[in-house]
C-alpha cells in the first residue's frame, strides 16, 4: 500500500492523555483580560455567570500540561486519533521533492475538529448542574459540534447562527437539529442585541456571541460556550498537534519545517500547531509555523493588536488581540468559520513575538487548491481549510523550485460536504473575491475601545 492509503495511528500507549498549555513556556507571559467596565484584569468571578469553575481555571492555568479527564477520552476514542495522512498523489501533481502531511479532523461525529472542545466543555457544564448551553456559530461547524456534545450529556442547546450562513447553509442547520440543537437566526428578535440591527442584516460572529451572552447571562441554569478564541479553548483542540507529533514520528520524520493552518478565532490553528511551537521554544525543532486568513477578513495582517471586545454589543471582557474592531461585519464569504473581528489573545500574542507568521489569501486561490486536492487525495475539504492547502500549495511548489525537501504539516480541519454550495459557486464562475478595502477597515478600527 502506497503512503496515501495509510493511516499514521497510534496504540494505546501512545494515546494523548493530557491538553497542552502555551502559556507555559512562552518567553513573556499575554496580557490579562480586562473588565468591561472597571478596564481591571478579570478574575475568576467575573467569569462564573457563563463558565463553570473547572473552565474558568483552565483559562487562568499557567500548568503546561491538563488531564483529559476519562469521560472526555471515552468519547475521544469515537474518532481520536484523527489521521495523519502523506498526500502523495498531490505531491507528484505538484512536482515537488516536498513530503506533505494532512492531519484529518474531518472523521469527528461533527465533521470537524469542533469537538474536541465541544465535548470536555459540555463535560465540565454537566458537573455543576447546568441543564442549557448558549452558542453562537458562523458556517455551523461549532453550532453542530455542540449540539452533539449536549446530545451525550443530557442538556439544551441553543444555537445562534450567522444570518448570511442560516440563510445560504439550511444542511448545516438541519444537521444542528438532527442532533438535538435549537437554531435561530442571527441577528433575532429574541435579544436586545439582536434588535440593534435590522432583521435582515447579514450579521457576524460578534453580534451572535452578544446573543448567546445576554441570554446566558439571564438565567442560572444557562451557561455559555465558546467555540474558539478563549485560552480553555484552544488548551483542548492541543491534542490534534500532539497527536501529529507522535504520528510523524511513526511515519519515520524528525519534525516538520513547515506548519500551516487556517486562522478564524485561532481553535484549529492553535490545536495543531502550539505543541509543535513547544518544540520550536525547546530547541528540538525549528519549523516555520504559518497562521492563513482570509483577505476579507484579515485580522492578524492588517488589523491592530490592542485591546477590542470579543461581540459586538460589548458584553464580553476586553481582551489584548488582532482586530479589525468589534463593529467589523466581513463579507459574506464561503469559509464562514474565518468571519470573526478578532484572533484568539494567545495566537496574537505569539504573532505579536514574531513566534508564528501569518498571510492572508483569496478565496478563489483556495477553491483551486482545494479542488485540486479532492481529485488528488479524494478529500473535499471545507472552505476554511482550503486556506491552509492554498498556502501548502505554494510552499510546495517554491520547493520544487528551489530542489529543497521540506516536510509540510498541513492542518485539515473538517470536510466541505455541507458546504458544496460554496463549491458550485466556485466552479460555475460565481465566486468572487471580496477584499477588505481601507476604508472599512478604518472605519471599523475608529471604534475600538481606547485602553
Amino acid at each position: 500500500m502506497s503512503d496515501d492509503q495509510v493511516m499514521f495511528t497510534l496504540d494505546e500507549s501512545e494515546q494523548v492523555t493530557h491538553w497542552y498549555n502555551l502559556v507555559a513556556d512562552l518567553p513573556t507571559p499575554p496580557p490579562p483580560p480586562l473588565h468591561p467596565g472597571t478596564r481591571e484584569p478579570v478574575g475568576p468571578d467575573d467569569l462564573a455567570p457563563l463558565f463553570p469553575i473547572e473552565l474558568i481555571m483552565q483559562e487562568v492555568t499557567t500548568e503546561r500540561y491538563v488531564e483529559i479527564p476519562e469521560p472526555v477520552r471515552e468519547v475521544y476514542r469515537q474518532y481520536r486519533p484523527s489521521p495523519l495522512f502523506r498526500a502523495r498523489r498531490w505531491e507528484q501533481k505538484l512536482g515537488t521533492p516536498a513530503r506533505i502531511y494532512y492531519k484529518y479532523e474531518g472523521v469527528s461525529p461533527a465533521g470537524s475538529h469542533k469537538t474536541n472542545t465541544s465535548v470536555p466543555q459540555v463535560y465540565y457544564n454537566s458537573l455543576n448542574g447546568v441543564t442549557r448551553l448558549t452558542t453562537e456559530t458562523g458556517a455551523g461547524q461549532w453550532g453542530t459540534a455542540l449540539s452533539y456534545a449536549c446530545s451525550l450529556f443530557g442538556m439544551e442547546c441553543e444555537v445562534w447562527q450567522v444570518g448570511a450562513s442560516y440563510d445560504t447553509k439550511p444542511q448545516r442547520r438541519t444537521l444542528i437539529e438532527v442532533f438535538g440543537g435549537t437554531v435561530h437566526r442571527s441577528p433575532s428578535r429574541m435579544t436586545e442585541s439582536g434588535k440593534a440591527f435590522p432583521e435582515d442584516h447579514p450579521g457576524s460572529l460578534g453580534i451572535a456571541i452578544s446573543e448567546a451572552v445576554e441570554l446566558a447571562a439571564q438565567d442560572e441554569n444557562t451557561k455559555y460556550a465558546l467555540g474558539s478564541v478563549l485560552n480553555h479553548v484552544l488548551l483542548h483542540q492541543t491534542v490534534i498537534g500532539e497527536e501529529a507529533l507522535r504520528q510523524l514520528a511513526k511515519a519515520g520524520e524528525s519534525g516538520a519545517d513547515v506548519v500551516i493552518g487556517c486562522a478564524g478565532g485561532g481553535s484549529n490553528f492553535a490545536g495543531l500547531s502550539f505543541p509543535f511551537l513547544r518544540e520550536k521554544l525547546a530547541g528540538t525543532q525549528s519549523p516555520r509555523i504559518l497562521a492563513v486568513e482570509p483577505t476579507s477578513c484579515p485580522t492578524l495582517t492588517r488589523g491592530e493588536y490592542r485591546y477590542d471586545f470579543g461581540d459586538t454589543a460589548g458584553l464580553t471582557p476586553l481582551m489584548k488581540m488582532y482586530t479589525l474592531g468589534h463593529d467589523f461585519v466581513p463579507s459574506p464569504i464561503h469559509a464562514g468559520g474565518l468571519r470573526y473581528h478578532g484572533m484568539a489573545p494567545l495566537v496574537s500574542h505569539a504573532v505579536h513575538e514574531g513566534l508564528i507568521e501569518a498571510t492572508a489569501l483569496h478565496q478563489s486561490e483556495c477553491f483551486e487548491s482545494a479542488l485540486e486536492f479532492a481529485r488528488t487525495q479524494g478529500i473535499v475539504a471545507a472552505p476554511e481549510s482550503s486556506h491552509a492547502l492554498a498556502q501548502a500549495r505554494r510552499e510546495a511548489l517554491a520547493a520544487a523550485e528551489s530542489g529543497e525537501e521540506k516536510v509540510i504539516v498541513i492542518g485539515l480541519s473538517g470536510h466541505g460536504l455541507l458546504e458544496l454550495g460554496a463549491y458550485d459557486s466556485f466552479l460555475s464562475g460565481r465566486l468572487e473575491d471580496d477584499p477588505l478595502s481601507q476604508e472599512a477597515l478604518d472605519a471599523a478600527l475608529a471604534e475600538v475601545p481606547v485602553v
